[in-house]
């Protein structure tokens, strides 16, 4: 237990350093179906930290994820500058 409070204060501390940077996110919504987009961090809280997803034409679109999503592999971010990938560890 106080190993992965360890490691998801780890992936806080990564994710609150690449705030406003642009990202490539992978998520997995469903067994078989996962969410591919480019966006920007846009800020970090407690819990979850919010990415704002530029979709052309519409305005742009927030979605939040938990530091755990990372941990659990749900969510993966790919920094877009150098690809190097934020995760656990």
């Amino acid at each position: 237990m106080m190993q992965d409070q360890n490691s998801l204060h780890k992936i806080k501390k990564v994710v609150e350093n690449h705030v406003g940077q642009r990202v490539k996110l992978k998520a997995n919504k469903s067994r078989k179906r996962t969410f591919e987009r480019e966006g920007v961090i846009e800020s970090t809280y407690p819990s979850i930290f919010v990415i704002s997803i530029d979709e052309g034409r519409r305005s742009p679109r927030k979605v939040s994820f938990c530091y755990s999503d990372i941990l659990t592999k749900t969510v993966e971010l790919t920094l877009c500058k150098d690809d190097s990938i934020i995760q656990y560890g």
